[in-house]
């Protein structure tokens, strides 16, 4: 499939998709939605795919939605609602089903809903000059994009809060406040997930994903259910005989 607004390609295990809007910093606009959707199913039913990290082109992750893409009608009369449930919550919630690791390397600038899908990854790491930013007050709009449900569950409600009022963070205070896991190149990270079992950490991210909409009784079962998947895997009972051996 040709790709223009989106870029993807496998390299030992990992697949990157690559927002490939360089000019406009990555804005993202209703070619790049359809091609960000098939190149995320792509990677996850791909068995040789183990990581998907997602980036973007350029000097730049993401400046956020392209508005002038959106705005074809008279201010006013356009559905903001009906455009997200069509793009941004279709993606996001087939991102949610993905069990494999999924990475957002913030190579540059990630702001609006540019952050937004770098926060519905499992993981963010920030380059050293990156800048974050929750800018959708700024134009009179609320956070979309997962923004609210995200934002709050990684940094606190108050946090969140403060950080919707616009201005922008680096990553140094992305990484103290917990919204990215790492400074620097993603290579060494991604490693690390590479050597995951890919079933058991798929049944980990379901039971904690979960846990803020159930019971401690109710994750205590689902933990049950997990852990008997997870002990009939390949990779657990060749994990034990590794450390009988020794």
């Amino acid at each position: 499939m040709e790709q223009q607004t989106v870029t993807y390609e496998v390299q030992q295990n990992v697949a990157t998709i690559s927002l490939n809007r360089p000019a406009v910093k990555n804005a993202i606009n209703s070619d790049m939605h359809r091609e960000l959707y098939s190149a995320f199913v792509q990677a996850n039913e791909d068995s040789d795919v183990r990581v998907i990290v997602l980036t973007g082109s350029g000097d730049a992750f993401s400046s956020g939605a392209d508005l002038k893409s959106v705005a074809t009608e008279k201010l006013g009369d356009i559905d903001y609602g009906d455009y997200l449930k069509e793009t941004y919550n279709k993606l996001l919630l087939y991102m949610d089903t993905i069990q494999k690791p999924t990475v957002a390397y913030i190579n540059g600038i990630a702001v609006g809903a540019g952050l937004s899908l770098a926060l519905a990854c499992d993981f963010r790491v920030a380059e050293y000059d990156a800048k974050m930013g929750i800018s959708f007050l700024k134009i009179g709009l609320v956070p979309d994009a997962g923004a609210s449900y995200y934002l709050p569950r990684l940094v606190g409600l108050g946090k969140a809060l403060e950080m919707s009022l616009g201005e922008p963070i680096s990553a140094e205070e992305a990484y103290r406040i917990g919204l990215v896991h790492k400074i620097g190149q993603p290579d060494e990270f991604v490693e690390q997930l590479l050597n995951l079992p890919t079933t058991a950490y798929g049944l980990m991210k379901n039971v904690m994903g979960s846990s803020y909409e159930h019971t401690l009784a109710e994750v205590l079962q689902m933990e049950e259910e997990a852990q008997t998947a997870a002990g009939k895997t390949k990779e657990h009972i060749m994990a034990v005989q590794r450390f009988i051996t020794k």
